[in-house]
């Protein structure tokens, strides 16, 4: 199973960070190899995206269930491959450092039950804790973007 964490102080308040990751819009093109997303309902939504595995370029349909919403702190979400064989959780997470400063952490998770599991799972190894380290970053840049000069 690939496990990735990552945790970041962002100058934005708490409120700033949960109006952003509560829209599924905002963050999914921040997604490493995004391709697109199409919201089904207020918690399902199909997702596209693109990923290097060693030498080639494999593009990945997954279903996203956002298993929880818990303002202003909190949303927490399962995935399913559509094309390939894994199951995946994660979150993103937010704590109030200061009035204008609050820690976001990103976590996924994500194991395969394909026949080739013992040839993906190191690469899974790899590739998701750079994957949740890019996205992290990605959110915490884009939210300081868009609210750190609000003040």
């Amino acid at each position: 199973m690939g496990n990735g964490r990552h945790e970041l102080l962002v100058d934005a308040s708490i409120e700033d960070v949960w109006q952003f990751v509560s829209n599924l819009d905002s963050w999914a093109p921040l997604v490493p190899g995004y391709i697109e997303h199409e919201i089904i309902n207020d918690k399902v939504s199909d997702w596209k995206f693109k990923i290097d595995i060693g030498l080639m370029k494999k593009k990945i349909y997954a279903r996203v269930n956002i298993t929880e919403w818990t303002k202003p702190s909190k949303v927490t979400f399962s995935l399913k491959g559509l094309n390939e064989k894994f199951t995946g959780s994660g979150s993103f997470e937010a704590e109030r450092s200061s009035e204008f400063h609050t820690i976001v952490k990103g976590i996924l998770d994500i194991s395969t039950y394909s026949p080739m599991e013992k040839i993906i799972t190191p690469i899974l190894n790899k590739t998701v804790p750079d994957v949740t380290t890019e996205l992290t970053i990605n959110v915490a840049r884009e939210l300081e973007k868009r609210y750190s000069c609000r003040r």
